[in-house]
C-alpha cells in the first residue's frame, strides 16, 4: 500500500479518534444537560444515556485503534499472519458491544414511558433511531466476520505458497 495513503489514513484516524474524545468530553454530556433544561422529564434518563453514548463513542475509538495496528502490519508487509486475526476480532467485538448498546436502548426506548415534549422528537422516533444503529450495527459486524474469513482463506494460501517456494 503506498505510504502517502496509509498517512492519510492515519491522519483520520487520529482526528476521528480526537473528535471522539472532544465529543466524550464536551459534546455529549453539554447536549444531555441542555435537553434537560429544556425538559426537566428527562432527568432520570440523561446519565443512562450519556454512558451508553459515551461507551458507544469508545467502542469506534476501539475498533479506529485496531485499524490503525492493521494499517501498520500492511505497511510492514505482514498482514497475512495471525497476529492480524487479533486485531480483527478486536474490530468485531467492539462492533457488537455497540450494537450491543444501541439494542439495550432501543429495547428500553420499546418499554419505558418516557415523556416526550412536543418539539418534534418523540420516542417513536429515538426507537427508529436506536433500531437503525442496530441494524447498521449488526451489518458491520458480520461484514468484518466476512472479511475475517477472507482473510484466514489469504493467510493459509499464503503459507502454502510460501511451503512451495
Amino acid at each position: 500500500m503506498h505510504s502517502l495513503l496509509v498517512g492519510i489514513l492515519r491522519i483520520g484516524i487520529a482526528a476521528a479518534v480526537l473528535f471522539g474524545l472532544f465529543a466524550q468530553a464536551v459534546i455529549i454530556p453539554t447536549v444531555a444537560a441542555d435537553e434537560v433544561d429544556l425538559f426537566p422529564p428527562y432527568e432520570p434518563y440523561a446519565l443512562p444515556y450519556v454512558i451508553a453514548s459515551i461507551l458507544g463513542v469508545a467502542c469506534v475509538q476501539v475498533a479506529l485503534g485496531a485499524t490503525w495496528m492493521l494499517l501498520s502490519m500492511v505497511e510492514r508487509n505482514a498482514i497475512f499472519t495471525r497476529s492480524a486475526f487479533r486485531w480483527v476480532d478486536m474490530i468485531i467485538g467492539a462492533a457488537t458491544v455497540a450494537t450491543v448498546i444501541a439494542l439495550g436502548a432501543a429495547v428500553h426506548l420499546t418499554f419505558a414511558t418516557i415523556p416526550s415534549p412536543d418539539d418534534g422528537m418523540d420516542a417513536e422516533g429515538a426507537l427508529l433511531a436506536a433500531l437503525a444503529c442496530v441494524a447498521v450495527g449488526a451489518a458491520f459486524s458480520m461484514l468484518v466476520v466476512i472479511m475475517r474469513t477472507l482473510l484466514g482463506k489469504a493467510t493459509e494460501m499464503q503459507t502454502e505458497l510460501a511451503e512451495v517456494i
